[in-house]
């Protein structure tokens, strides 16, 4: 795969992603929720953003500048401690709705950082611009992971079991 079919793949996946999230705001019920939706969904638009211009460097000058890609996730504290606010509203509303959301926010998540991750080992001289977003996309798997467990009382947070019945 040459770098240009590499960035519009990303492109492409990032679109998805995008409209995953900002297409289905309207259908969730809780306000976090909604405000989770429509933060990720635009860090996906600057997600397209970046690799647009960088496309577009790329066709102009046949050279590829990296700016460092930001991201609005917060740190992992943060998201616990909202996670926690969040643990009151779950035993009083069914989130049918927001859970089917999820599993396909979860699943596009996945398939693009699958994606940057093939990018990183196989694009060998430009893999720090895909390593950012593998960066990035892990932790919005992170966050609608455990957006996922705390709706459906897992009792499992990033990964870690938080209780365990049987001991």
């Amino acid at each position: 795969m040459t770098l240009e079919e590499a960035i519009k793949t990303a492109i492409d996946y990032e679109i998805k992603v995008r409209d995953a999230y900002l297409d289905n705001v309207s259908g969730i019920a809780d306000e976090t929720g909604r405000r989770v939706f429509e933060v990720l969904g635009k860090e996906e638009q600057g997600h397209i953003d970046y690799l647009e211009s960088r496309l577009s460097e790329w066709r102009k000058s046949g050279k590829l500048s990296l700016a460092r890609l930001e991201s609005v996730v917060p740190a992992r504290e943060v998201i616990e401690a909202g996670v926690r606010k969040l643990n009151d509203h779950l035993s009083t509303r069914d989130f049918g709705t927001e859970r089917e959301m999820l599993r396909k926010a979860l699943l596009l998540e996945q398939e693009t950082s699958d994606f940057y991750r093939k990018m990183v080992d196989e694009m060998k001289a430009d893999q720090e611009l895909f390593a950012q977003f593998l960066e990035i996309e892990e932790g919005h798997q992170a966050i609608v992971q455990a957006e996922l467990d705390y709706l459906n009382r897992t009792g499992t947070f990033f990964d870690f079991k938080e209780f365990d019945l049987e001991h």
